[in-house]
C-alpha cells in the first residue's frame, strides 16, 4: 500500500504530478492494494480529509495539500479484483499530441469503480503503452454512446477542463425523449442534487434548495407520434443532466433505466430499442494548446439510427 500503514492515520502532502486530480484516482494510486468500493466508502463516510476539511469523491487536489487517510480495516476487505482487462480499439474521431478524441459506444463505462471492473481508459491504457499519460477529460454514461475526449499530456488536460469550468466548450447530444415536445426551443434551468439510494447507488434529482446550478437547452429536431428527437445543449456538466432535466420536464428518455417510463421500456425493448437513446453527437472547442478550431461529429449509431426510421412522423 505503498509504505502507509493500515493500522494508523497517515497523510499524503499532493506534488505537483499530482496537481488538479480528483481525490478517487489519486487515493486508487496511493492505496493500490485497497478496492476502490472501500475508498469510495471512507470518503463518503468523511474520513478521508483535506486541510482538515471534509472532501468529496470528485474534489481536486492542488499542489500542498495535505490529505489525511484513515486507518485502513483490512479485515473483512475483499482482496482487490484482478479482473482481465482486455485490449480494445475504439474508433478515433480526432487525435494530435495532446489529445485522443474517441467513439464510444453504448454500454462500456469510462472507467471502472462501482461494480465495473474496467471501462474505457484502463482498456486504452492498457493497449496504448507508448502513451506514458492518458486521462479522461470528461465522461459519459455507461449506456450513452459518442464523443469522449483523453488528454495525453496534463498541461493539456488541464487546460481542456479550464475550457469546460469557463464553459467554453459546446456539446451537443442527440435524445429521443417520450411523448411530443411541443415548443420548438426548451431551456431548462433546473438545480441539480447527487444522492445515493438505499442499495448504494448513485442518483440526481432535480433540488432547488441543496442542488447544483444546471442549464440544458433542447432544441427539436423531430416529432414524431410518440417521441421527439432533440438536440441538447448543455451548458452545464452536471451528473447525470440531460436524462434528469428530461425526466423534470415530463419527456424522459427512451429507455433509461433510472429515470424513465419503466414499462414503456419494456415495450420498446419488443420494438427493438434495447439502449438508452442518448449520444454525443458533437463537440466544438479551440484547441487549448495550438488555438486551433476543433469541431468533431460522431453520427447516430445505426441501431438509433433504424428505430427512429422506423417511427411514424407527426402529422
Amino acid at each position: 500500500m505503498n509504505n502507509f500503514s493500515n493500522n494508523q492515520v497517515n497523510f499524503y502532502t499532493v506534488t505537483e504530478k499530482d496537481d488538479t486530480q480528483r481525490l478517487d484516482k489519486l487515493l486508487c494510486k496511493i492505496l493500490k492494494d485497497v478496492p476502490k468500493s472501500y475508498i469510495y466508502k471512507i470518503i463518503r463516510n468523511g474520513e478521508v480529509r483535506i486541510n482538515k476539511k471534509r472532501a468529496e469523491i470528485s474534489s481536486k487536489v492542488l499542489i500542498n495539500d495535505l490529505i489525511r487517510i484513515p486507518p485502513i480495516e483490512t479485515t473483512g476487505i475483499p482482496p482487490k479484483n484482478n479482473t482481465h482487462i482486455p485490449n480494445a480499439e475504439f474508433p478515433i474521431l480526432f487525435e494530435d499530441d495532446a489529445f485522443l478524441i474517441i467513439n464510444k459506444p453504448s454500454g462500456v463505462a469510462c472507467h471502472g469503480g462501482s461494480g465495473v471492473s474496467f471501462g474505457v481508459i484502463e482498456q486504452l491504457r492498457k493497449t496504448r503503452v507508448t502513451d506514458k499519460f492518458l486521462e479522461l477529460a470528461h465522461r459519459l454514461d455507461r449506456d450513452t454512446s459518442g464523443i469522449l475526449i483523453l488528454a495525453k499530456k496534463r498541461q493539456a488536460l488541464i487546460k481542456l477542463q479550464e475550457l469546460i469550468r469557463g464553459n467554453k466548450i459546446k456539446k451537443h447530444y442527440l435524445a429521443l425523449t417520450l411523448g411530443c415536445i411541443p415548443e420548438n426551443t426548451r431551456i431548462v434551468k433546473a438545480p441539480l442534487y447527487k444522492y445515493m439510494t438505499k442499495e448504494g447507488e448513485r442518483r440526481v434529482c432535480v433540488d432547488s434548495e441543496n442542488g447544483q446550478y444546471a442549464y440544458t437547452t433542447f432544441t427539436i429536431l423531430n416529432r414524431y407520434a410518440n417521441f421527439t428527437l432533440v438536440d441538447a445543449n448543455i451548458k452545464t456538466g452536471r451528473t447525470h443532466q440531460i436524462r434528469v432535466h428530461l425526466q423534470h420536464i415530463g419527456h424522459p428518455i427512451a429507455m433509461d433505466d433510472k429515470y424513465g417510463d419503466f414499462d414503456l421500456n419494456k415495450q420498446l425493448i419488443k420494438l427493438g430499442l434495447r439502449r438508452m437513446f442518448l449520444h454525443a453527437h458533437k463537440i466544438e472547442f479551440t484547441h487549448p494548446i495550438t488555438n486551433v478550431n476543433i469541431s468533431i461529429v460522431s453520427e447516430l449509431p445505426l441501431i438509433l439510427k433504424k428505430f427512429i426510421q422506423d417511427l411514424a412522423p407527426l402529422k
